[in-house]
């Protein structure tokens, strides 16, 4: 819950990826852990953890920059 986790649907387990909160300018590295989002329109599932670190826990979610890091 705490990590820096997030679900993908077709990324491999195990990919970094960069997570910049476009509203504020946050931004955390994320490991993928697990599949989804299973909600339309929705890209990406991040843990409570990364969630609160980008300042949007009581919105529930928030427009956001994707990088994939090598």
């Amino acid at each position: 819950m705490n990590a820096m986790t997030a679900a993908h649907r077709s990324l491999p387990f195990g990919t970094k990826l960069s997570v910049t909160n476009l509203r504020n300018g946050r931004s955390v590295v994320v490991r993928v852990s697990d599949r989804g989002p299973f909600v339309r329109g929705r890209m990406l599932d991040l843990s409570y953890g990364a969630a609160r670190a980008l300042d949007f826990v009581r919105s529930g979610t928030a427009k956001v920059k994707i990088e994939r890091l090598t």
